[in-house]
């Protein structure tokens, strides 16, 4: 059987640490989807390590991790990834895996993101420039070229002409940028990518389920910024929910088990796009202070708010999650008074749905308030251990949502988890 393990809110989540915790439990850990936009952050052996594209369970010894057909790959950024891990005394040719449907990323997708992103002035998405969206937008026009096609002796004839179509998008442009030297980096990665293990992923790890291996599914952003269900257009290139695992990695439905979905105590967000309980003051700039919220992949101070249970209820129906991992629930350990969103006031009404198009709304998010526990949290090992007041904001939540929290984390240490009674 498949787990998986994806973000509940606008990504960052705090999903690296928790693919972490829970791999010592699986044999495979596969990444579904996504790119080098998205940042996983470890802390092994008390240094921080941020993953872009390398499953999060590549640390232990034992697990075997794939990069799935759903990944759109940076070859550059992965030879970086692989030269940091490997410094911890990783080897990764007998632990990682790339599947030989996984798109790349070319520097030319590069330069379209960012001059697409560039044309779109006061509109801008927020889009990390990781060339993600030209990416999929060649992979669903039937353009791209995958991690197979490098064994192909025609690839080179293959690239010049995409690399020539992408050119005349640029001059369309008119991006001035001289990408030479992103060119000569990318083929130098490009044959260290050749000596990593390339395999036919589907039967791989239908191969693995089949042999009783247990799968843990690692998906990256989170569900409102799917390309489908999320805040669109303010949304990532491709599908972050469950329904994602089959199409990333080819496994069939029915092999699904637990969906453990993760959020944070509260909201935040990188980008631009609707976040309904934003907080553009004090409270917000401590919650940022406070949680150290800043793009793990970028480096920007994220957006930050109260938690928001409609959109946070909408996230476990999409996705059928079984299983709530809540993060970051320290980081609330300062304040005296907490809000929780509850609905939102919508032209006059009060409604616990999504709209349609969140941006072509003016809406006021309806609170209930919490008292606040104003204790240290980060010591506690036991769910006895936490204030009561933490279980009475947490028990909301659960009778909300309709699914229970499982596990509350109360520090960035792969101990600092908590499993709830």
């Amino acid at each position: 059987m498949v787990d998986v393990i994806l973000g509940l809110q606008w990504g960052d989540e705090g999903k690296g640490k928790i693919v972490d915790y829970f791999a010592k439990d699986y044999d495979l850990i596969a990444r579904f989807q996504g790119g080098p936009n998205a940042g996983h952050t470890l802390y092994v052996e008390d240094k921080k390590i941020v993953l872009h594209q390398i499953p999060s369970g590549v640390f232990h010894a034992s697990t075997i991790n794939l990069i799935g057909n759903g990944v759109v790959l940076d070859p550059v950024t992965l030879k970086k990834e692989c030269d940091a891990v490997a410094s911890f005394g990783v080897d990764l040719t007998k632990n990682l895996f790339i599947a030989e449907r996984t798109h790349l990323i070319l520097p030319t997708h590069r330069a379209l993101d960012k001059a697409a992103e560039l044309s779109k002035g006061s509109q801008k998405i927020g889009s990390t420039l990781k060339g993600i969206g030209p990416t999929y937008m060649d992979k669903t026009g039937r353009n791209g070229l995958r991690v197979g096609d490098l064994l192909d002796k025609n690839f080179t004839t293959s690239y010049i002409k995409l690399r020539l179509k992408h050119q005349r998008l640029l001059d369309n442009y008119g991006f001035p940028d001289d990408i030479s030297s992103w060119e000569e980096e990318f083929f130098e990665a490009l044959e260290f990518l050749k000596k990593l293990n390339i395999v036919n992923g589907e039967y791989f790890i239908n191969n693995q389920i089949r042999h009783g291996k247990k799968v843990l599914a690692e998906g990256a952003q989170g569900s409102m910024l799917d390309i489908d269900f999320g805040t669109f257009p303010y949304v990532t290139s491709s599908n972050t929910i469950s329904a994602g695992v089959c199409n990333g990695l080819g496994v069939a439905p029915q092999l699904i088990r637990d969906v453990i979905g993760v959020t944070k105590a509260y909201c935040t967000r990188v980008g631009g796009g609707p976040f309904p309980t934003e907080l553009e003051n004090e409270i917000g700039e401590e919650l940022r202070k406070m949680g150290n919220e800043f793009g793990a992949t970028t480096g920007r101070p994220r957006r930050c708010g109260w938690i928001d249970l409609v959109a946070l209820k909408f996230a476990c129906m999409i996705n059928g999650v079984t299983k709530i991992v809540m993060t970051k629930a320290d980081v609330l350990d300062t304040f005296k008074e907490l809000e929780v969103c509850t609905s939102y006031m919508l032209n006059g009404k009060e409604s616990q749905e999504i709209p349609f198009q969140m941006d072509r709304h003016k809406f006021e998010p309806v609170y209930k308030s919490f008292k606040g526990w104003n204790i240290a949290t980060n010591a506690a090992i036991s769910y006895d251990g936490l204030p009561d007041s933490m279980k009475t904001y947490v028990d909301f939540i659960n009778q909300y949502l309709g699914v229970k929290i499982n596990f509350i984390s109360n520090g960035p240490g792969r101990e600092q988890l908590i499993t709830v009674a």
